[in-house]
């Protein structure tokens, strides 16, 4: 079987006796990892199953100011801080939601398309998948600020919805030029959690998210693709919406927030779990042999059925020891030892 094939079976909810799995990370903690290993190469060698090139605006660095980036939609991101990879907004660009004329760029076409001939080139055996990601009210937030977000929730209602259709309309044709080139899935990020609840609340993200990512998903549905919808933090409350709309994939599934085996038995035989070691508690504090214990419960848990793709809750961050990191590898890499049915 192939590792595309791997992934396709979990998402279709049949179990194997290996476990698809994949593995990100940040930029100083692949810098750790590969001073601490001394091999320029380690990522590729963990490898995974899936391979994946996200979109969310490329950002590039200010020629005057070190640590600062400006992306395509005009926002600069100031990554000096502990987050070397996002960072934090420095220049929301709509002020007023009553009275703005910010305009949305054209996509870059031929960057995309030269992104996407090397995903298909490059590939191999893995399942291939287009990623989003700031797909909505990330997208929303970053252009004008998360608190001025929130409140005109309440306050300017139908201007906010004017802005969520420019941004699902400004994405679909993105969708389109991607499932071109034959991807297996599209991947839209968009943090929705905190960790205890949604950040919004379950109404207002009937009211504003849900219709837009509708539009989103049926997109991808239509040409038979599946749907991975990345949001941390607790969105429990949605799950039947999210499988309402379409999703097969959530992710990422934090141990520390669900209980795990309580969402497998609620919702396991419609959504494919893809995370469950926890990046916030496990793989920064627990020993080598802990790691492998924490893999060891929560595979026991979720693969049940299939419908689980094994990875870390997020991308591997800086306080993640490299001793760690490689252990999850090897116990990835090596289930018929470590992982018993």
């Amino acid at each position: 079987m192939t590792r595309r094939q791997a992934v396709i079976e979990a998402l279709q909810h049949h179990e194997h006796d290996t476990i698809p799995f994949h593995m990100d990370f940040t930029k100083q903690a692949l810098d750790q990892l590969i001073a601490y290993t001394g091999d320029e190469q380690i990522e590729e060698k963990i490898g995974g199953y899936i391979n994946i090139i996200q979109y969310w605006g490329w950002p590039t660095q200010l020629p005057d100011k070190p640590g600062y980036f400006r992306d395509e939609f005009g926002v600069v991101w100031n990554r000096n801080g502990a987050d070397k990879d996002i960072g934090i907004v420095e220049s929301p660009q709509i002020e007023d939601l009553e009275d703005y004329h910010y305009e949305f760029p054209a996509f870059d076409e031929k960057r995309l398309r030269s992104e996407y001939e090397s995903l298909i080139a490059n590939n191999g055996d893995r399942f291939t998948v287009a990623g989003f990601g700031f797909c909505m009210f990330e997208r929303a937030w970053s252009l004008m600020g998360m608190e001025n977000v929130l409140m005109n929730m309440l306050l300017c209602p139908d201007e906010l919805d004017a802005l969520f259709d420019r941004i699902c309309d400004y994405y679909l044709p993105m969708i389109d030029l991607a499932l071109e080139y034959g991807v297996d899935a599209v991947y839209f990020g968009d943090d929705w959690g905190q960790q205890r609840g949604l950040i919004m609340g379950p109404d207002h993200w009937r009211h504003f998210l849900k219709p837009r990512m509708a539009r989103l998903y049926a997109r991808v549905k239509e040409k038979g693709k599946y749907v991975i919808q990345h949001s941390c933090g607790d969105c429990h409350e949605i799950f039947p919406d999210l499988i309402e709309i379409g999703l097969d994939c959530y992710q990422t599934f934090q141990p520390e927030i669900y209980d795990i085996a309580e969402m497998k038995r609620l919702y396991g035989k419609d959504l494919t779990f893809w995370g469950g070691i926890s990046t916030q508690q496990c793989l920064p504090y627990a020993t080598p042999d802990g790691v492998c214990d924490e893999i060891r419960r929560v595979s026991s848990i979720l693969r049940r059925g299939g419908g689980y793709i094994l990875a870390p809750t997020h991308a591997l961050s800086f306080d993640v020891p490299p001793e760690n990191i490689l252990k999850m590898a090897e116990v990835f890499h090596h289930q018929d030892k470590y992982l018993s049915r």
